[in-house]
C-alpha cells in the first residue's frame, strides 16, 4: 500500500514540476515577443515572473538586463548581467555588456580582465573584440594626454 502512494504522490510532483516548466517556457517566449516589439515594461514584467518559475533561467535575466540598458538603469543591467554569469559564466553577450559597463566607467582594468575573459569564450561574437580593444585604446590615449 505504501509503495502505491509514493508512486501517486511521484506522479503528482512530476505533473506539477512540468507544469511549472510548460508555464516558464510559455512566459519565456511571450516576454521575448513584447522585448521584440520593444514593448519593455510588459516584458520586463514577464521576465520578473519567468524568473519566479525557474530562477535559473539565465536568458531571462540577460533580457532584463537588456531592458535596463535601455532604461539607462545601469546599477540594475550590472546586477542581471552578473546574475546571467553566475548562471552561464560563458555567455558571451553578457559579458560583452559588462565590458561596455566597465569602459563607460573608465574601469580599464576590470574591463581588460573582462576582455580575455571574453577572448577565452567568444563563438558568435569574436568580432566584437576590435570594437573593444580600439574602445580601451581611445580611452587610455585620453587619459594620456590629460595626465
Amino acid at each position: 500500500m505504501k509503495n502505491i502512494q509514493i508512486i501517486i504522490l511521484s506522479v503528482i510532483l512530476i505533473l506539477i514540476s512540468n507544469s511549472y516548466s510548460f508555464a516558464s517556457e510559455k512566459l519565456f517566449e511571450e516576454a521575448k515577443k513584447k522585448f521584440e516589439k520593444k514593448d519593455y515594461e510588459k516584458s520586463k514584467f514577464l521576465f520578473q515572473r519567468n524568473i519566479v518559475f525557474n530562477p535559473k533561467n539565465a536568458e531571462s535575466y540577460l533580457y532584463l538586463a537588456k531592458i535596463f540598458k535601455s532604461e539607462e538603469n545601469q546599477e540594475e543591467e550590472e546586477k542581471n548581467l552578473d546574475t546571467t554569469l553566475l548562471l552561464q559564466p560563458d555567455n558571451e553577450e553578457a559579458i560583452y555588456m559588462l565590458i561596455n559597463i566597465q569602459i563607460d566607467r573608465s574601469n580599464f582594468e576590470k574591463a581588460n580582465t573582462l576582455m580575455k575573459r571574453f577572448s577565452n569564450v567568444c563563438k558568435s561574437m569574436c568580432k566584437k573584440k576590435k570594437e573593444i580593444s580600439k574602445s580601451l585604446q581611445d580611452i587610455e590615449a585620453k587619459d594620456e594626454k590629460t595626465n
